[in-house]
């Protein structure tokens, strides 16, 4: 199954402190503390999406046909744009969330130890949120008579 922008945006939210952003007219970028880890397009495109990825992955990737070096990313080795088709849902999963990781890597120490805690504290708030009481009954089994342990 092939990713689309909806698919693409929930998983990079997914990623701790990861924020979203409208750029350049109709890109979508998703960073962490401002820092673009993605972009895709909200506009229909032949290229759709670009990431960061590794230096080794960079160089397997861009010989495979639909994906290409991302000229919106010069200075950044490893960057690469990919036309709609090019990757299944599985292997782009973990290239975003690879580009997440370089991006995150690079903050500061501080930085980093502020956001995950950020973090930690938004998913302890949603786990200890009210919940609607379950109507559910439960049957204990009937106690045995002896007549039937016998």
């Amino acid at each position: 199954m092939h990713a689309d922008v909806d698919w693409v945006r929930k998983l990079c939210l997914s990623f701790p402190a990861a924020t979203e952003k409208v750029t350049w007219g109709a890109d979508l970028t998703f960073r962490i503390n401002e820092k673009i880890f993605a972009v895709t397009v909200l506009e229909p495109a032949k290229v759709w999406l670009s990431f960061k990825c590794s230096a080794e992955n960079f160089a397997e990737l861009t010989e495979r046909a639909g994906i290409i070096p991302a000229p919106i990313w010069p200075a950044i080795n490893g960057s690469l744009w990919k036309l709609r088709d090019a990757l299944q849902k599985q292997e782009l999963t973990i290239l975003l969330r690879e580009s997440y990781d370089l991006v995150f890597g690079k903050l500061p120490r501080k930085t980093q130890e502020a956001l995950l805690q950020k973090s930690r504290h938004c998913a302890q708030t949603k786990v200890n949120a009210p919940r609607k009481r379950s109507r559910k009954i439960l049957i204990a089994p009937a106690p045995r008579s002896k007549s039937l342990q016998s």
